[in-house]
């Protein structure tokens, strides 16, 4: 006799059992599985935190004996030659400063052979995204520095003479630079000469605005320290170091800007065009640091001579006022 149409057969009990058995078991497994992969997975990241600290451990090490090697020596050699009073922060980012030039030499030559090999633009944009991380790593460096010595970075002690002698709060014009790099970069289109020249007078405006701001603490600083008097002469001296304090902030909107200035040139160019862009701005400072190595190495006899030429000049004004006054 056959069941209700109403009832379920014992049969479709059975089945619906072994399939719901079998659907919590996949569902455990696929949770244990989950579980293991999430284990295996922290593992991996508990090893790399210690390699990290193991890494950064030894780095510190490095920098430690680096350090007291170089104070024993007088000399540090970040861009150049550096003797007499030097905090340790300064002397840090010395070291962290030559190393990254050491850097700036590799990515130099893998940019000027992807360039020369015709790299698609896939592989091309990968070797120029790595440079300008490479430019955001200085930015970071010059950040922490600045925290702990803002002079030895505004005053331009970590950078060559020639190099010194282009400086602007800590590091280059942003304006300037995209000035030299115009003519460099042709062909340009209408819509990227447009963006860069917007680009520069944006930049330019920025720069003012900072200079502007540090004339001012320059100025306000100046009357702080010369109204001072013996009777009150500390509390002037602690007005005086909060207003140095604000240097910082100079140099790090300085910074900034010179980000995301390459930043943007980078948005506005073709990838192949931001590849010769860093190959120019590499160059240039290479050019800088080679001038100053020349400078310091010249003989003594260009000392004599270039002595002689002035007092030649000098002579020959002189004389050339005392005719213009017949």
């Amino acid at each position: 006799m056959e069941s209700g149409s109403g009832s379920p057969s014992p049969r479709a009990g059975v089945s619906h059992s072994k399939s719901a058995a079998k659907q919590t078991t996949e569902k455990t497994l696929r949770r244990l599985a989950q579980n293991r992969e999430a284990a295996r997975k922290s593992r991996l990241r508990k090893k790399a935190y210690v390699q990290q600290l193991e890494s950064s451990r030894m780095r510190l090490t490095q920098l430690e004996q680096d350090l007291l090697r170089a104070r024993s020596q007088g000399l540090f050699l970040g861009g150049g030659v550096t003797t007499g009073n030097i905090s340790s922060a300064g002397a840090i980012f010395d070291m962290e400063y030559s190393r990254w030039l050491d850097d700036d030499l590799g990515h130099m030559s893998e940019l000027r052979d992807a360039v020369q090999s015709h790299l698609s633009e896939g592989d091309l944009r990968v070797i120029v995204d790595g440079y300008i991380a490479h430019y955001d790593e200085i930015f970071r460096l010059k950040g922490v520095a600045a925290k702990s010595d803002v002079f030895h970075l505004i005053t331009g002690m970590w950078a060559t003479p020639v190099e010194r002698f282009y400086l602007w709060m800590g590091g280059f014009r942003p304006s300037d630079l995209i000035k030299m790099l115009i003519p460099q970069l042709d062909p340009l289109t209408e819509q990227q000469l447009v963006g860069i020249c917007g680009l520069q007078q944006s930049s330019q405006q920025a720069e003012d605005a900072l200079t502007q701001g540090l004339d001012q603490l320059h100025q306000s600083l100046l009357q702080t320290i010369a109204s001072s008097s013996l009777n009150d002469s500390m509390h002037h001296m602690v007005i005086a170091l909060g207003k140095i304090a604000n240097l910082e902030g100079f140099v790090r909107q300085a910074d900034n800007l010179r980000q995301q200035t390459l930043h943007r040139l980078c948005r506005i160019l073709t990838v192949r065009q931001a590849a010769r862009c860093f190959l120019v701005i590499g160059e240039y400072y290479g050019r800088l640091r080679a001038l100053s190595s020349l400078w310091a190495s010249r003989p003594r006899e260009t000392l004599v001579t270039d002595d002689s030429s002035c007092q030649m000049t000098m002579d020959l004004q002189s004389s050339h006022n005392q005719f213009s006054n017949f």
